[in-house]
């Protein structure tokens, strides 16, 4: 995948504009991480919503991709953090752990996701039997997961400017 912050051409086929605008939206999320530390990667801003850092939100992204292309999609385990009752929001507890490496990882789970979204139609539903939203199209699920990053790269940049002052689309 080309990490460039850049938007898709004007025209073309359906996948590539929602590849294009998908992948927009996944570059953001490591450039809205840019020199940023690891104390203010882990750091709550918001009271209510102790969970929602920098790293929690890099995490949650992450197994949301796990989810949605390698449990739902193609039938895998749901053996991450994300399906744990206790505590809910599991995949956002990172305490510790390096935002370099909850980028790198999401970076890989973004590649991993690439390869079985082009390996499929954008018709094909999901496998897993136990969960309704496997129903869904990979055409639904790519869509919502651009609307999942980009809601989720909207917080990181609230966050980061609440933190530094850094701000811009890119």
């Amino acid at each position: 995948m080309d990490w460039s912050v850049e938007r898709p051409p004007f025209e073309g086929d359906e996948r590539s504009l929602l590849m294009g605008w998908f992948n927009l939206q996944r570059s953001l999320v490591p450039w809205k991480c840019e020199g940023l530390s690891d104390a203010d990667a882990h750091r709550s801003l918001l009271p209510d919503s102790p969970l929602m850092t920098v790293a929690g939100i890099v995490s949650h992204l992450r197994w949301a991709e796990q989810t949605w292309f390698e449990v739902l999609l193609l039938g895998g385990a749901n053996d991450g953090p994300q399906f744990s009752d206790d505590p809910e929001d599991a995949d956002m507890l990172v305490p510790g752990v390096p935002l370099a490496q909850l980028i790198d990882e999401y970076k890989q789970q973004c590649e991993q996701s690439n390869k079985i979204i082009e390996a499929q139609s954008f018709d094909v539903v999901g496998l897993h039997p136990d969960y309704q939203s496997a129903k869904a199209s990979l055409r639904w699920m790519v869509i919502h997961m651009i609307e999942e990053t980009a809601r989720h790269v909207g917080h990181l940049d609230i966050i980061r400017e609440q933190l530094d002052g850094a701000k811009g689309y890119y």
